[in-house]
């Protein structure tokens, strides 16, 4: 008989990337961002999908870390995406 253990995701962290962006990673990989736009905290996931707006930070990164698990990417695959979208 074999058993499986599974491991909660490790949290997210988090360092501020400006006066107003907030940048999520997991493992070292991507996993979104908040900005705030002056009226409310924008959470954006790891593919920039727009994940709704929130009164506080706090409840913009804990809106993030429930779509982040099992979705992220690296900073380097997201990166290339959005270049090859700004060059076309």
């Amino acid at each position: 008989m074999s058993t499986t253990t599974t491991h909660p995701p490790e949290p997210l962290s988090w360092k501020q990337a400006d006066d107003d962006v907030y940048v999520a990673t997991r493992d070292g990989e991507f996993a979104g961002f908040v900005e705030n736009d002056g009226s409310a905290h924008v959470v954006h996931d790891s593919r920039g999908a727009d994940l709704g707006s929130f009164d506080t930070l706090d409840d913009a990164r804990r809106a993030l870390e429930g779509a982040a698990r099992g979705r992220s990417r690296s900073v380097r695959q997201t990166l290339r995406r959005h270049l090859t979208r700004a060059r076309s």
